[in-house]
């Protein structure tokens, strides 16, 4: 009866273990991330910041380690134009980028739909009445959970979209922030942390 006891215990425990999130955002600096591209990634205030740069390019910035199932969780704020995007299992070359980005864009712009970039483009955009979620200018929490094939994403609390995709379910890669080209734009990062499933 103690060794049963002991082994569910041990059980219970490793599952939770499992289950521990990680924060990929220390609040100093950019520990644990790598920059890709020439537009502006600094910390102040214990924030994450994103800014466009002169060249008005695109650019990422990606976890150091590669995650395959995962919930992630932040919060955003836009500022300016606030385009942006959150890569999920994915790879960038200068600045092409190779994955799936859950989006994080200004009002009516599908912000918790999927695109594919430099690939099969929007897989699942949220419906239209869903874009209430979001708080342009403001602090919005976004959750992603990745599992397999499956992927969903939630604003605020709101389920934006949830589907499987088999080529999504081979990928592998990092977890990368983005701010997209064209100028202009400015997007604050906190509470950036991750919980394994697996």
């Amino acid at each position: 009866m103690k060794k049963l006891v002991a082994i569910v215990l041990l059980i219970f425990c490793g599952s939770l273990l499992k289950a521990q999130s990680i924060s990929l955002f220390n609040g100093e600096n950019l520990d644990g991330w790598e920059v890709f591209g020439t537009e502006k990634w600094y910390v102040e205030d214990g924030l994450l910041i994103c800014e466009s740069g002169p060249d008005a390019g695109y650019g990422y910035l990606g976890t150091e380690k590669e995650y395959k199932n995962f919930i992630l969780d932040l919060d955003f704020k836009q500022e300016a134009d606030g385009n942006s995007g959150v890569f999920i299992r994915s790879s960038v070359e200068g600045t092409t980028v190779s994955g799936w980005q859950v989006e994080v864009a200004p009002p009516g712009k599908f912000t918790g739909g999927v695109y594919e970039s430099y690939g099969r483009q929007w897989l699942k955009k949220p419906k239209p009445e869903k874009d209430v979620a979001l708080k342009f200018g403001d602090w919005n929490h976004m959750t992603i959970k990745v599992d397999g094939k499956q992927i969903t994403s939630w604003l605020n609390g709101t389920e934006m979209v949830s589907f499987k995709d088999r080529i999504i379910g081979k990928g592998e890669g990092s977890v990368l922030l983005q701010i997209h080209d064209g100028g202009g734009i400015k997007v604050k990062w906190k509470n950036i942390e991750l919980t394994p499933l697996d």
